[in-house]
């Protein structure tokens, strides 16, 4: 399976975006003066900021580009905004869920997550990532799964505590969650023009 393994906080700064979106806290040095012109960018061009903003997408949800291209056709033919069909599709991904609900760190220990099976959907053992839920499934880290430190630390004493977004409900005392609905443009808070998405596969 093709892996996303670019570094995380260089990869953001050249996208213009936080490693918070990430799940990571940045380590910055103190600011030195190395480039003078740095700040005087040249302007980009049409081309350059539409692909720029379906990197950004691409890199935070870790998906690579024939798949990314698929849920482009698919959202372009489903009803509504493609757009926002689009970015919702990508958002109901396990891994993303996994993240969201705050049972992993990050989306790529997710990733891994379900890949090795720790998470069971609607009773059934799924290892698919890019597994998209619905409305009125219910996730739940595996019986075998709990004893495991990543999932214990979820409620130990320390423990860090995520609130999901509004369309999933977590149940942290049995590490499980229920999916409510499906989310909403309003839902995802990454800063990305997904019209400029639609505007460079329209070429």
């Amino acid at each position: 399976m093709a892996k996303n393994m670019q570094p995380i906080v260089k990869r953001c700064k050249a996208l213009g975006i936080s490693p918070a979106y990430m799940g990571y806290t940045a380590k910055t040095k103190s600011n030195t003066i190395r480039d003078p012109k740095g700040q005087m960018r040249r302007k980009q061009g049409e081309y350059a900021m539409q692909l720029n903003e379906k990197q950004k997408v691409k890199f935070v949800y870790g998906i690579l580009e024939k798949q990314f291209r698929l849920y482009y056709e698919k959202a372009a033919k489903a009803p509504g905004q493609t757009g926002e069909v689009l970015l919702t599709t990508i958002e109901r991904r396990l891994d993303n869920v996994i993240y969201r609900l705050g049972f992993a760190m990050t989306r790529r220990e997710a990733r891994q997550a379900v890949n090795h099976g720790h998470f069971n959907v609607n009773g059934k053992r799924v290892d698919i990532p890019s597994y998209l839920v619905k409305p009125g499934d219910v996730i739940e880290v595996r019986e075998k799964s709990r004893q495991s430190p990543m999932f214990k630390r979820l409620t130990g004493e320390d423990a860090v505590i995520v609130t999901p977004p509004k369309w999933l409900e977590k149940d942290l005392s049995k590490l499980s969650a229920k999916v409510l609905t499906n989310p909403t443009r309003e839902d995802i808070d990454l800063p990305v023009e997904e019209q400029l998405i639609v505007e460079l596969y329209s070429k």
